[in-house]
């Protein structure tokens, strides 16, 4: 039986950073807290963070990686556009460069920089919200996803054009996967 403090405590601390983290905001010079739209206005994409350190994190765990993961799930079927960062068009590291931008939390633009952030993470220990790489194109790490949950991925991949969902476990990704990265 559940003691209504626990209960409270265990939704304060579940529902809270995922509420948080859908909130945009920015404070004036008198310290109020004024709404940011989220896209910017006009298409325009969040601001650029191209350097190899991560600028800011947020409360790590599960709600949090959920949200996340929710966030990037929102894009499916968004086309792909190579050096693409917003919806009219992502490529692999601009489609989770935009998604972590959307929660507050900088991140690097490229497969590179995002594969030096956070910690490894064993493919037993994945959580929704973490980065799985691959090698696609050359040795070492080439194209990013989030993972969902269990088994399932989401990315921008260049063929067939879109964000899709698919299987770490498929034959294809299983061969080239070379490791996870936790960045919340």
């Amino acid at each position: 039986m559940c003691k209504t403090g626990t209960l409270r405590t265990w939704l304060l601390a579940g529902l809270l950073p995922v509420l948080a983290s859908g909130c945009a905001s920015t404070l004036t010079a008198g310290g109020g807290a004024v709404p940011r739209p989220f896209p910017s206005p006009a298409g325009a994409p969040p601001p650029a963070n191209t350097g190899g350190t991560a600028v800011e994190s947020r409360p790590a765990g599960p709600a949090a990686g959920y949200a996340i993961a929710g966030t990037a799930l929102s894009f499916r079927g968004s086309p792909y556009r190579n050096g693409g960062a917003d919806p009219s068009g992502f490529d692999c590291s601009g489609f989770i460069w935009y998604v972590f931008n959307a929660h507050g939390i900088r991140v690097p633009r490229t497969v590179t920089g995002l594969f030096s952030q956070g910690f490894d993470v064993t493919p037993d220990a994945l959580e929704a919200g973490d980065l799985v790489f691959f090698s696609t194109e050359a040795p070492g790490a080439s194209h990013v996803g989030m993972l969902i949950g269990g088994d399932s991925f989401v990315h921008a991949p260049s063929s067939r054009g879109q964000v899709r969902v698919e299987r770490i476990s498929a034959s294809y990704w299983s061969s080239r996967y070379v490791g996870a990265r936790r960045v919340r």
